[in-house]
């Protein structure tokens, strides 16, 4: 009864923190899953036997904890972003998805060939799992919350990061997918790419966004339009119902094999796009963002836990070169190429491009992958994203409420000197 008890304790003692840090480190250069990262590896290090925290030897349960922290986290990034969807002024989001991630994937697949020495299956796996951003760890660089006003437009850096990690984490799945194929055929094409298009591009995708559009089309009727008032759920603040939008929309799209994580992002930002103004939205977003928070601080407590207990044996110079080479090099400069001659200003260029979060998304991605495919270099894989994901987690942390603090005062100023209105701080690009 002693271990179950001071797990109850443990859990207390999480839960108290997770809900006081945010707010006790607000202006400090430290995060959050810095904390709980550092508490995991000082818990399994130090403390008496514990579970083991190894993702390799609990690999299901591994894929589920995470995949219900990533669907949980897009939900709440969908919901944040107040700009209108569209060609134009989501032009930033598009040059990261059709830019940066593409290049990105192909600079990790040569590191992992040519520095690694990885199989073809192996190296595109790395790619994949390493190309998204995170929704989950980037809390810091994204947009807060919902706005109240229909016309409040979100800087561009915040909705950037925060449109980009809600859309690459679903588009990665095709290249994961091609790298499960590639495992277990061989990497002829003929063998895999027919397929790959036509039913891993092609059909998961048009249904993820089609069911994403449906699901939110009909729970945002439900919520604000229903006939009957106490159907009428924006009315009686039920914030518990943002789970139930999430839970749907992707058990319906992976039952009509979709892509649920684009499914859950579409599903989200068809319901913000009703009824912009209402403060329904609001409610619906601080309960998903208590939800996220709660399964954060597990995740990446026992991704501390998993760091010293074994994940990262065998750890060499290379695996710690690429790991730097993919959060220093290579996307700050694949953002770089995507955003030159756009809308943002140098500063805001240099923000986004550096602050390309990998967190839980990328752990669910070799989790499933590694259960579906059959790789050679499995410890290999998960040493070089667990070092990516630890190392952006601390850098990422120490830089980034000091690094969006200057890109804020900044913006204010440029907002008083060209308009003389330090309201138009969020549409001036610096």
């Amino acid at each position: 009864m002693g271990a179950t008890a001071l797990a109850y304790a443990g859990i207390g003692v999480a839960t108290l923190l997770a809900a006081v840090l945010p707010r006790v480190l607000g202006r400090a250069p430290i995060s959050m899953p810095m904390v709980f990262l550092a508490a995991g590896a000082v818990a399994f290090g130090l403390v008496g036997p514990l579970p083991d925290p190894d993702p390799t030897a609990h690999g299901t349960l591994t894929l589920h904890l995470t995949e219900l922290c990533v669907i949980v986290s897009l939900m709440g990034a969908g919901l944040a972003l107040n700009r209108p969807f569209g060609l134009r002024g989501w032009s930033t989001t598009w040059r990261l998805l059709g830019v940066t991630m593409p290049v990105t994937m192909l600079a990790v697949a040569l590191l992992g060939w040519g520095a690694l020495g990885l199989g073809v299956a192996s190296s595109l796996l790395l790619a994949a799992v390493l190309a998204p951003t995170d929704p989950v760890l980037a809390g810091e660089v994204q947009v807060a919350e919902p706005a109240d006003d229909p016309d409040e437009r979100e800087d561009e850096a915040r909705f950037a990061l925060t449109s980009e990690a809600g859309l690459n984490d679903g588009l990665a799945f095709p290249f994961t997918y091609a790298a499960v194929a590639i495992s277990v055929v061989g990497a002829a094409p003929a063998a895999w790419l027919p397929q790959w298009l036509l039913v891993d591009v092609l059909w998961r995708l048009a249904c993820g966004v089609l069911v994403g559009l449906l699901t939110g089309w009909a729970l945002r009727k439900l919520f604000f339009a229903a006939p009957s008032q106490d159907l009428r759920l924006a009315e009686h603040a039920e914030g518990f119902v943002a789970l139930a939008a999430t839970f749907l929309a992707y058990g319906l799209t992976e039952l009509a094999e979709g892509y649920g994580f684009v499914a859950v992002f579409v599903c989200a930002c068809t319901i913000r796009a009703a009824e912009r103004s209402h403060g329904y939205h609001r409610v619906l977003h601080q309960y998903v963002e208590q939800v996220e928070r709660m399964l954060t601080v597990l995740i990446i407590f026992l991704l501390g836990g998993a760091a010293v207990t074994g994940l990262l044996a065998g750890t060499g110079w290379r695996d710690v070169l690429v790991a730097l080479v993919v959060l220093l090099v290579v996307r700050p400069l694949a953002g770089l190429l995507a955003l030159a001659r756009g809308r943002t200003g140098p500063r805001e260029r240099a923000v986004i491009s550096f602050f390309g979060v990998r967190g839980v998304g990328s752990l669910f991605y070799v989790a499933y992958a590694l259960q579906a495919g059959d790789f050679a270099d499995q410890d290999v894989i998960w040493r070089v994203v667990g070092l990516v994901v630890i190392g952006s987690i601390v850098l990422h942390g120490i830089t980034a409420t000091p690094s969006i603090r200057l890109l804020d005062r900044l913006r204010l100023r440029a907002a008083q000197d060209r308009h003389g209105d330090p309201g138009q701080a969020s549409r001036t690009p610096v």
